[in-house]
């Protein structure tokens, strides 16, 4: 009797770490796909991949650039293919992704070359957005930067 508890024992902490391991290689996995996907869209923007660009972006998005100007989704892609924004070079320097069930935050810095309104911009910012997963996958409905100070 006392081996028969002892294996029940053994088999419940067994099935508790697999659990936990399954758990915490989802989350990890979620993680992956969230900061590629991120890493992307800067491509996107470079490459002016509108495609990607409607798919990875959510039909409700805020867009809230450095400058303090917000656009919604068409208004944002609008602006690249009218030649007012120019990205042309998006180098993400930090990425950190928290995944909340559905939810993904992303926090970073950036660097960027960019034309804005025919003037050049070369600067970094810290940004935050956040992804919701959805059964397009995961699209981003927020987006708030922040110009950092010259080195």
């Amino acid at each position: 009797m006392k081996n028969l508890s002892r294996i029940t024992l053994i088999g419940a902490i067994l099935l508790v770490w697999v659990f936990k391991s399954y758990v915490a290689l989802s989350q990890t996995s979620d993680e992956t796909v969230v900061a590629d996907t991120e890493k992307k869209r800067f491509a996107a923007l470079v490459s002016k991949d509108y495609a990607y660009l409607d798919k990875v972006l959510g039909e409700d998005l805020i867009y809230c650039h450095s400058n303090a100007l917000v656009d919604n989704k068409s208004a944002f892609i609008q602006s690249i293919k009218d030649g007012k924004l120019s990205y042309n070079e998006m180098t993400p320097e930090e990425l950190k992704v928290r995944i909340y069930d559905k939810t993904a935050i992303i926090t970073g810095v950036c660097a960027a070359k960019v034309m804005s309104n025919g003037q050049p911009l070369n600067t970094r910012f810290r940004f935050t957005d956040v992804y919701i997963k959805r059964k397009e996958g995961w699209q981003m409905v927020s987006w708030q930067s922040l110009r950092l100070p010259e080195k």
